[in-house]
């Protein structure tokens, strides 16, 4: 059971519905993710909307396959249920098992990018970072690895406040 409530979007304040209904508009769902976050605005800002605005940029720079397995290789790294179990059925519904397929060699240096990032920040292994400086701009490897760090907050919130996957539970 998480340790935060939900909100309850029919009580809301008005900010919040706001800011529900923006996200909505902007053709986003609702998670119990973020009904959490939206218990305050701002911090639902910082770590849903402008992840997302900087996961479009990533997919603009390196594809959206590219970016699902990167994003997916660190839920997994983390051992984060909400986001492991949200990537691999973006995964299973678009064909692809994580387990055998037969990825790209940048789509493996990604893979082991998120891999290294969530498992030690500061032991990613310079051979690797050199694969990477060999293979993506430096403009793409900021926006990668911010990409990274936000799902790695993304993992820490929802596994510290044990925030519940609606697609385990069935509330989809």
């Amino acid at each position: 059971m998480s340790r935060i409530s939900k909100i309850d979007p029919e009580t809301a304040t008005p900010e919040v519905k706001s800011a529900i209904a923006d996200h909505l508009a902007a053709g986003y769902r609702l998670t119990s993710e973020k009904l959490t976050l939206l218990h305050n605005v701002t911090a639902f800002r910082c770590l849903e909307v402008e992840s997302y605005a900087l996961d479009r940029e990533l997919q603009r720079l390196i594809g959206k396959r590219a970016a699902d397995f990167f994003e997916y290789a660190i839920s997994l790294e983390n051992d984060c249920l909400v986001c492991s179990t949200y990537f691999g059925k973006l995964l299973r519904d678009n064909g692809i098992d994580f387990e055998t397929f037969a990825f790209t060699d940048r789509e493996q240096l990604l893979i082991d990018y998120g891999r290294a990032m969530a498992k030690d920040p500061k032991g990613v292994p310079d051979e690797l970072f050199e694969k990477l400086k060999a293979e993506f701009t430096e403009e793409e490897l900021v926006v990668i690895t911010t990409m990274g760090v936000f799902m790695i907050a993304n993992n820490y919130f929802n596994d510290i406040l044990q925030v519940e996957s609606e697609l385990l539970s069935g509330n989809k």
